[in-house]
């Protein structure tokens, strides 16, 4: 099976940045696109980020500006870079592909904290 691993999360202070890495056991051109999502608790999974192998990326109005999604294929890796991070930031980070958010598989993910 593929497996997807979420890594980089950690406690920081408001207004600071953190990059999350996802690590892929297969090419990530397989994939065709690669997903960022959060979910903090008592609340829904929310996007906040994708990139495609041509290298589209898009986001979410709540992260516009500040969250920027990248791939390096020969590390079969997708980073998320997050600036200017904000309380509401808050919450447990997944990457995902189409397949595995089709079929509702998502892997451990990584705690973000954004706290005074």
């Amino acid at each position: 099976q593929v497996q997807l691993v979420e890594s980089g999360g950690g406690l920081v202070q408001p207004g600071s940045s953190l990059t999350l890495s996802c690590t892929s056991s297969v090419n990530i051109d397989t994939f065709g696109a690669v997903g960022w999502y959060r979910q903090a608790p008592g609340k829904q999974r929310q996007f906040v980020g994708s990139i495609t192998n041509g290298g589209v990326d898009n986001y979410p109005s709540a992260v516009m500006g500040r969250f920027t999604v990248s791939r390096d294929t020969a590390k079969n890796t997708v980073y998320l870079r997050m600036n200017n991070l904000k309380e509401e930031d808050t919450g447990v980070y997944f990457c995902n592909t189409p397949k595995g958010v089709t079929s509702d598989e998502w892997g451990q993910g990584t705690q973000v904290t954004v706290s005074s």
